[in-house]
């Protein structure tokens, strides 16, 4: 059956890597359609925005990364923010999908969903075992409250919906903006400004080391909707 598959945050970081598989290593199989859309296609804080993209498009898989990010300090900031507008997003993005018959939803999480107070290794069964670290709790709920819906919509309707939770992810297309970048891509900045007289870092091979391949092989082969670490 061919499939149409859509990707929200299609232009940000995992996005774009996703993109770049697709396009330039043949993952894309000949009965596949790849849409990558973003924030400037579509609101997707907005229900009917939400719903006139997967009307366009008709997506019979959703790879899902579209969410409001920050670093530490513009979470630590808004925390209110980043709670309730990433639960629009989630709950917009897999009631349409659940309205438009998509077959299967990937939705990215994050990290900072599990407990603050934990012991490590970490996994994925103690992600509800306490409270996330306060400085970012707004984001860290609603990416959990994410890995809840998707097990209630298939409690009440047999969907698979099912999440992965990658790891220290960086690289193109990424925020490297000093005040509101992750820790990485904050740090490669301050590298790049420290080099003497300015001058510009040599172009270097980034790799996609999360192996965005994953999510490619849990739209097509995985068919529960427990979530799991890429490490």
């Amino acid at each position: 059956m061919a499939k149409t598959i859509l990707v929200t945050g299609g232009s940000g970081l995992v996005g774009s890597a996703i993109r770049t598989i697709v396009e330039t290593q043949n993952e894309a199989l000949p009965d596949e359609k790849w849409i990558f859309t973003n924030s400037k296609e579509a609101d997707l804080n907005d229900v009917q925005a939400t719903k006139d993209l997967f009307e366009k498009y008709k997506p019979t898989h959703v790879i899902h990364l579209a969410a409001m990010v920050g670093g530490l300090f513009h979470n630590m900031n808004n925390n209110l923010d980043f709670l309730r507008k990433n639960i629009h997003i989630n709950d917009n993005v897999l009631e349409t999908s659940f309205h438009y018959n998509v077959k299967k939803v990937v939705s990215c999480l994050s990290t900072c969903i599990f407990p603050d107070k934990t012991s490590y290794p970490i996994n994925e069964t103690m992600i509800h075992n306490g409270p996330p670290h306060p400085s970012n709790f707004g984001y860290s709920y609603a990416k959990r409250l994410l890995d809840v819906a998707n097990r209630a919509y298939y409690e009440k309707h047999g969907v698979i919906y099912t999440s992965v939770v990658p790891c220290n992810v960086f690289g193109p297309h990424d925020n490297f903006d000093l005040q509101n970048a992750h820790v990485v891509p904050a740090l490669i900045h301050r590298l790049h400004i420290a080099i003497e007289n300015g001058k510009l870092l040599k172009k270097g091979t980034y790799y996609y080391a999360i192996n965005n391949n994953v999510y490619i092989f849990f739209l097509i082969n995985v068919t529960m909707v427990n979530l799991m670490n890429i490490q």
